[in-house]
This record gives structure tokens, C-alpha cells and sequence, in this order.
């Protein structure tokens, strides 16, 4: 095997356990050590890899992201009309919730454990924020909402209320009840 596939599949597998670690047991419980160890890599190879555990957490905080956005823009069909897509990011959340969310968002965990502003995961977390209402605001948009920003917030509002509500608990089909109130909105806004 060439190094640099050999190089991927150490960062790939790294990638995988530390984001598994931080989103099960958060951020600061969980050490090098125990990341490095059920890797199966030493600790000079992470700190090779990422040179540091923030820098680590970083990766893992994007990497969370990217699957995200992935899994919001296959759901969201965009052959179904503007409104309808407005309500399958809902859907997209709930099928979220069970594999990779079930301990609550994993950036509302991170940002609650990395209070220092200038920790690059919290830009991380920022951005997957601002995505989402970005993608909510041009979706209403498209659907002809009045006023897109301020559905677009209402919108963001439910998620994450649902995503809370769903991963205590309290809230038994929280996603589904978040999607009725919210389909309520978009009539309104867009009707």
C-alpha cells in the first residue's frame, strides 16, 4: 500500500474513533491516550496526523459538518416543490437523530465544552449554524415566503428545539411534532 493511502486510512480511522469518543463521553473526558489506543495508532502518530487535540477536535467538528450538509441535501429533493423541501429538512433530522444525534446535537454539546471563542471549533460549529439557516432562508425564499429571514429563524428555532426535546426525551416524536408546526408557518408565510 502507497504511504498516502495508508496515511488516509491512519486519519480516517483516528477521525472515526475520536469523533465517536468526543460525541459519546464529550470533549474534555476523553484523552489522547484512550483516542490513540483504540485507533491502533501511537500517540506520535495523532499528534503527526493532527498535532494537537484541538486541532483534532477541529477535524472531527468538520468532518460532523460535512456529513450533515451531505445528509440534508439528499434528503431535501429538489424536484419537490419549495414548500415540501421547507419540511424535509425536517425529515432529514429525523433520520438524523437515531445513528448520530441521539445524544443531542453534537455541535450544541461542543460549543457548551469549548468556551473560548478563539478554539477554532467553535468557527466549525458557527458555520454549520449559519449553513443551515442559509439553506433554510433560500428554501423559503423559493417557496415565496413574504418574509424568508423570518421564517427561516422560526424554522432553525424548531430544529433545534426538536433536536433537544427528542435527545432527553420529553418530547415523544419531537421531530414529527416540530414538522406539523412548522408546515403551519409555511403555510402561513407562503400562502
Amino acid at each position: 500500500m502507497k504511504r498516502s493511502a495508508l496515511t488516509h486510512l491512519v486519519t480516517e480511522r483516528v477521525l472515526d474513533v475520536a469523533g465517536r469518543l468526543f460525541y459519546e463521553n464529550g470533549i474534555h473526558s476523553v484523552g489522547v491516550d484512550l483516542i490513540a489506543g483504540e485507533a491502533g495508532v501511537t500517540k506520535k502518530t495523532l499528534y503527526a496526523h493532527f498535532g494537537s487535540k484541538d486541532a483534532l477536535v477541529t477535524q472531527c467538528l468538520k468532518r460532523r459538518d460535512e456529513r450533515w450538509r451531505e445528509h440534508v441535501r439528499r434528503t431535501v429533493d429538489r424536484r419537490a416543490p419549495a414548500t415540501r423541501r421547507l419540511l424535509l429538512v425536517f425529515d432529514a433530522l429525523d433520520t438524523w437523530m437515531p445513528a448520530e444525534n441521539y445524544r443531542g446535537c453534537g455541535f450544541v454539546n461542543a460549543h457548551a465544552e469549548l468556551p473560548d471563542d478563539a478554539h477554532p471549533g467553535r468557527q466549525v460549529i458557527g458555520e454549520d449554524k449559519i449553513w443551515l439557516l442559509g439553506c433554510l432562508r433560500s428554501l423559503a425564499e423559493q417557496a415565496g415566503a413574504q418574509e424568508p429571514h423570518k421564517l427561516a429563524y422560526s424554522l432553525l428555532i424548531l430544529l433545534e428545539g426538536a433536536t433537544v426535546s427528542s435527545s432527553l426525551g420529553v418530547v415523544p416524536g419531537a421531530v414529527g411534532h416540530a414538522k406539523s408546526v412548522a408546515k403551519v408557518l409555511i403555510e402561513d408565510a407562503c400562502g
